[in-house]
């Protein structure tokens, strides 16, 4: 059961702050961290000192870490052309030796386009396809020949397909709710599937879609991984559980219905439900990037007890 922090800095965060959580992410046994990314806040947070870049944090923790996986839930495909993003997470990865991740996805926030001036097409989900394309058709083209694509969106032309990453094949992350053709799109370029901000039951009709896409596509179903990816407020205590939420502005009941939120008992318990949906891998969304003791009791008492 592999456990991953799943920070969102748009909220408010720099990279030092970012640098703090990534390296007790890997001194506590974490499998990997993750981010968003997104330029513009979302709620009632002031949002201060500003947005920081997913791939430009990531390059520099790639060098302040030795262990755990990097990634991002999601790259948003209206950020980057997919040439660009394909050099960008190549490089990342030689910069790591080996332990990045890229989750892509269609890009869906209007607002931070608007602020900050960047495009935002009204078909993204066939863009989002054609980014997929070539993003892996770059890496995977044979060092010494080139890559050429044209689409109704991209268009590549004798592309040295260069550079290469460590990884033989970089692991890419298909995630959403969309019932037939986000399955698809996973089924053909995702090797791990997420199901964010999900119920149980919704997971597990959700991981069914795609393994049946995966097979229908002449993969097997097992050949993904599929994880979640849900809100964390844990507490030794109730009181401890209250205080945690009262920082991030929500409610414990509402924490416990849709987050892994309560206890450690509680929390285990309710990973074991999504686990028997499919789920084998958990993303902890950690709002409050100064309570590293929220991360040490996580991996003291519920890592600690997952098989």
């Amino acid at each position: 059961m592999d456990l991953r922090i799943f920070t969102e800095p748009q909220q408010g965060a720099t990279y030092d702050t970012l640098l703090t959580v990534a390296k007790a992410t890997e001194d506590l046994g974490f499998d990997a961290f993750f981010r968003s990314d997104h330029y513009l806040k979302m709620g009632s947070v002031d949002g201060l000192p500003g947005p920081t870049d997913a791939w430009i944090t990531l390059a520099g923790l790639a060098r302040e870490t030795s262990r755990i996986r990097l990634g991002t839930l999601m790259t948003a495909g209206t950020f980057r052309l997919p040439g660009v993003l394909a050099i960008q997470v190549a490089q990342v990865d030689q910069m790591s030796g080996g332990r990045v991740e890229l989750g892509l996805g269609a890009g869906w926030f209007e607002e931070e386009h608007q602020a900050y001036g960047i495009p935002f097409p009204k078909e993204k989900f066939a863009r989002l396809e054609e980014q997929l394309a070539i993003v892996t058709g770059l890496w995977a083209t044979e060092t010494g020949r080139t890559f050429d694509f044209r689409g109704a969106h991209y268009e590549l032309k004798d592309s040295p397909a260069l550079p290469k990453p460590v990884q033989e094949k970089i692991p890419v992350l298909i995630g959403g709710h969309g019932p037939t053709r986000t399955p698809r799109l996973a089924a053909q370029y995702a090797d791990e599937f997420n199901m964010p901000f999900a119920s149980v039951e919704d997971s597990e009709r959700q991981f069914g879609r795609v393994r049946a896409a995966a097979e229908a596509a002449g993969r097997k179903g097992d050949d993904l991984v599929y994880s979640n990816a849900l809100v964390a407020c844990v507490g030794k205590d109730d009181q401890e559980v209250a205080r945690r939420a009262a920082v991030i502005g929500r409610a414990v009941d509402e924490l416990k219905t849709n987050g892994l939120a309560g206890s450690p008992a509680e929390v285990v318990d309710k990973i074991g439900r999504y686990a028997e949906a499919g789920a084998s891998r958990f993303y902890f969304q950690i709002l409050d990037l100064h309570d590293l003791d929220h991360l040490e009791l996580i991996s003291s008492q519920v890592q600690a007890q997952l098989p």
